[in-house]
């Protein structure tokens, strides 16, 4: 029985594997020649919310990402949570990181670094093993729950912060049944932490990145985005360096702005299984299509592009110095 419990495991993840590598239809009425526009000194895709085992547009706009990659050549690519879907996973070896990430972003062009952070769906499992599959996997880069990258291209810099956001809000801190991790982690040092870099960052451009919204128009509970203002806004106000605070959580694109306020606000859609939008104060733009981000910056400019699954851009943020 064991054996062939085995073989059919086996033979479930060659069908998987073959379906995934299918070219997907409508992939090929796309404009590189539009794409190659978007690019800048520093390239980064930005996608989450995608664990849906290439459900809900997710592989298509897998492939698009792959395909617009070959025009743009980012440096990496940001997910900032909810790469798992519904309870993250148990373990390294949990069968969702192929039916969730490898099978899907197989993209050439995506054999790239990829910058992960935790969202409320990693804190319903283990934590710790989607920040141990950076020993198993050589794209996924993740060194903490909380980190910082900086990247350099012709005399323009980009440094892009990665919060682990469900700590910093108590409903999730409160219901250790549901998220038994998040009560174990101590804000303060990450807020230390968040000032220490915030103080010292002398790039061009600073973005930081965290799965919930501090600004949103959404269903969920008002509360999360209280504690987002209460814990974490305070701090990236504080030396007036952050351009832009960007998210997920929601599924779908939202760009708010708020009143006397330097930092712009960015809900990246879901790459998959999108949800309905309406303006909210402070809203500039909004859309719900699936899709994914790209952050393209200069020296001078910053541009942040809303990609839908069709390859089109949306809406575009622009910041100039």
């Amino acid at each position: 029985m064991k054996e062939m419990n085995q073989v059919r495991k086996i033979v479930a993840a060659v069908v998987l594997l073959l379906s995934c590598v299918m070219v997907v239809p409508g992939l090929h009425a796309q404009d590189v020649a539009a794409w190659e526009k978007l690019k800048g000194s520093i390239n980064v895709f930005w996608c989450n919310d995608m664990g849906r085992n290439g459900y809900y547009d997710q592989k298509p706009i897998a492939e698009l990402m792959g395909n617009m990659a070959e025009a743009i050549g980012p440096e990496c690519v940001i997910a900032v949570g909810d790469v798992h879907h519904f309870y993250g996973v148990q373990s390294t070896r949990d069968p969702l990181w192929m039916t969730n990430y490898e099978f899907i972003y197989s993209h050439p062009e995506l054999m790239l670094p990829w910058y992960p952070l935790l969202g409320n769906h990693e804190y319903r499992g283990n934590t710790q093993a989607v920040l141990d599959y950076a020993k198993v996997s050589r794209r996924w880069m993740m060194p903490a729950r909380y980190y910082t990258k900086v990247f350099n291209e012709d005399g323009c810099t980009l440094r892009i912060v990665f919060l682990d956001t469900t700590p910093l809000i108590d409903s999730y801190r409160t219901d250790s049944l549901m998220y038994p991790d998040a009560h174990r982690q101590d804000r303060e040092p990450e807020l230390n932490w968040l000032d220490g870099v915030l103080r010292n960052a002398k790039e061009d451009w600073v973005i930081c990145v965290g799965h919930h919204p501090i600004y949103a128009e959404t269903g969920k509970k008002a509360n999360e985005r209280l504690d987002m203002q209460k814990y974490l806004l305070p701090v990236l106000k504080r030396y007036r360096n952050v351009a832009v605070y960007g998210c997920g959580h929601i599924h779908n694109f939202q760009y708010i702005k708020m009143p006397k306020d330097q930092i712009d606000y960015w809900v990246n859609s879901a790459a998959a299984l999108s949800r309905p939008v309406k303006p909210t104060q402070g809203t500039v733009w909004c859309d719900p299509s699936t899709g994914f981000s790209v952050i393209s910056v200069k020296k001078d400019v910053l541009n942040i592009y809303a990609i839908n699954k069709e390859g089109k851009v949306l809406y575009t943020l622009t910041k100039r110095k």
